[in-house]
């Protein structure tokens, strides 16, 4: 130490006492240890996913303040989830085919979602709250799908997990908004 700074600590150091030896406490260590070996999850990526929950989230709020406008709500949820999950089928359709040693099986996979949220959309007589809870579940088994997948980004699962609670989440309040709406009798409101 430099001869000021230790004329300035040692005054103050003759009425300290040390500080009892403490046993460490192993499993918190080792939790950081894993973490710190986790690569992180990029924060542009982060903060557009969450911003990307607006759409899955506001209907839901926007309904409680004006029931009135509920239905028009309930099909831009069901939009937007729809594009979502045409947007996730088309991210691994672009993994698979970037792959030399993707399959038919996967590729073919890969094009299911993007039809099952087109089909959920033009599905004639579907109630509104149906195609809601199937696009939740949709969205839910995707990212099953993601989670359990090699070749992904080691944080991708965890960014998964998130958006996907959110989007279920409003998917399934605007699902039970409009299945206790005034006046629903079974229609697809809109």
């Amino acid at each position: 130490l430099p001869d000021k700074l230790r004329c300035t600590i040692a005054p103050a150091a003759k009425h300290l006492q040390p500080a009892p030896i403490r046993a460490i406490d192993t499993s918190a260590g080792a939790r950081q240890t894993r973490s710190m070996n986790r690569p992180p999850m990029p924060r542009i990526v982060l903060a557009y996913g969450l911003l990307g929950l607006i759409p899955f989230l506001a209907p839901p709020l926007l309904t409680v303040a004006v029931p009135a406008h509920g239905g028009a709500l309930a099909l831009v949820a069901l939009a937007y989830g729809a594009l979502i999950l045409s947007f996730l089928g088309g991210a691994r359709w672009g993994l698979a085919v970037a792959t030399p040693a993707s399959g038919l099986l996967t590729v073919s996979f890969a094009m299911l979602p993007t039809l099952a949220a087109l089909a959920l959309l033009l599905y004639p007589g579907l109630p509104r709250p149906l195609q809601l809870l199937a696009l939740a579940a949709l969205l839910t088994l995707h990212y099953v799908w993601d989670a359990l997948s090699p070749g992904l980004p080691p944080w991708y699962p965890r960014l998964r997990a998130i958006l996907t609670l959110g989007a279920a989440t409003g998917l399934v309040a605007m699902a039970w908004l409009v299945l206790h709406a005034p006046g629903w009798h079974g229609e697809t409101m809109i």
